[in-house]
């Protein structure tokens, strides 16, 4: 079997909802073996999440948890009981990190915090992605989502001018945290091959959005000059948006000169071959009436009609593609962007599939997401060596489920 590259790292997962677990999700498609420790009874949140819908469930679980959790473990531990963290601790003497998404505190609390953890395991590595961080004025505040994407300034540039913000229709604040994690503690990890100590990763939802704000928030900065919301079109480059063709949308994206002298070839509308149109501030100082020419053209033809003139220009274009149109794009589709992931009643379940490649490691394969507690007895017998004797006195007292 091909190695991955994350291939004999142990991940104790104590995440739930959405931005801690597509962290995790991501470390596990990569090769690591992620036990998500669950308490017993209900199990993480998101276990309850769709799990009955007629369209959005398989085998009892919701396609929340279908889709995060996939090939990883579960194990039922009692963490608010001191025999529970007992347990716990045996299996992080074993790991090699810890991702939660708890309140700031909550692993203090439990014991479970990084010096805690640290004093038991020194190479131990944990990661907490929290709404505002562990440190500043706000460490105690609630956080979901679109109150990180309200805050951190990207939802007040999203939509048009004249209307209210609006947020991202994915929900990169929950994703955005997910992704700082999973790449702190592989940065972690590196240092740790290098002194041999881990370390604490702290992620702010809000300061991942405040990130990804990247160069305009340096225009900003640099000027005191407030962004307002410009729609799908461009502050600097034109035509640079998304135009209506006879049956839907498309997007074309001139970025620089040269891309405009081709596209008036394809766009054969003598009102935008003025000379003083192919340097950039005279098509931007008329982005609205260039625009206007442009919609009323497209509009004579179908989307793909423009699209492949578009591209035998080699214009950058695309089409607005729906779920079904993107899932289901021939290029999407060669990179094994949707993958089939075996349940245990022998059906499977598609869903998206790992943007990281490595060429030459062989096809991908996910394993089914776990029943609650699936993995407790023969992770505690093959992994930490219990006897049955340990696991009935632990079953008895209600410590493992």
């Amino acid at each position: 079997m091909t190695m991955k590259p994350l291939d004999g790292i142990t991940i104790l997962d104590l995440t739930h909802m959405l931005s801690g677990p597509y962290g995790t999700m991501l470390l596990t498609d990569l090769g690591a073996r992620t036990i998500k420790v669950e308490p017993p009874g209900q199990g993480e949140g998101t276990r309850q999440l769709l799990a009955t819908d007629p369209n959005y469930s398989r085998d009892g679980m919701g396609a929340y948890f279908l889709t995060l959790n996939r090939s990883k473990e579960s194990v039922c531990i009692d963490l608010k009981s001191h025999s529970g963290r007992e347990v716990f601790y045996d299996l992080v003497r074993k790991a090699d990190m810890v991702f939660d998404n708890f309140s700031v505190g909550v692993t203090a609390r439990l014991g479970i915090d990084h010096a805690a953890l640290s004093a038991i395991n020194p190479r131990i590595i944990t990661c907490s992605v929290t709404g505002f961080g562990e440190t500043g004025p706000d460490t105690q505040r609630p956080a979901f989502d679109q109150v990180v994407q309200g805050m951190g300034g990207g939802m007040s540039i999203t939509g048009d001018p004249d209307r209210a913000p609006v947020r991202s229709g994915i929900p990169i604040g929950d994703l955005g945290g997910g992704i700082f994690g999973a790449m702190g503690v592989l940065a972690a990890l590196q240092s740790r091959a290098r002194d041999g100590h881990g370390q604490h990763v702290d992620v702010s939802m809000l300061d991942a959005q405040i990130s990804l704000l990247n160069y305009m928030a340096t225009m900003y900065l640099m000027s005191g000059h407030v962004p307002g919301r410009i729609a799908n079109s461009h502050f600097v480059h034109v035509p640079y948006n998304t135009f209506s063709t006879r049956d839907g949308f498309i997007v074309i994206a001139c970025i620089g000169d040269a891309f405009f002298e081709r596209f008036i070839e394809v766009i054969d509308r003598p009102e935008l071959k003025k000379p003083e149109y192919l340097k950039q501030p005279a098509r931007y100082a008329e982005k609205t009436f260039i625009e206007a020419i442009i919609n009323e053209e497209l509009s004579q033809n179908s989307a793909q009609y423009w699209l492949d003139k578009l591209r035998a220009a080699r214009i950058p274009c695309g089409p607005v593609n729906d779920f079904a149109q993107a899932l289901a794009d021939p290029q999407v589709v060669a990179r094994d962007m949707v993958v089939e992931v075996q349940l245990k009643s022998g059906g499977t379940v598609r869903m998206p599939g790992n943007p990281m490649k490595f060429p030459g490691a062989g096809p991908e394969s996910f394993t089914s997401p776990p029943t609650l507690g699936e993995h407790t007895e023969v992770v505690l017998k093959s992994f930490l060596g219990y006897d049955e004797a340990r696991l009935s006195e632990l079953r008895a007292t209600g410590v493992i489920a």
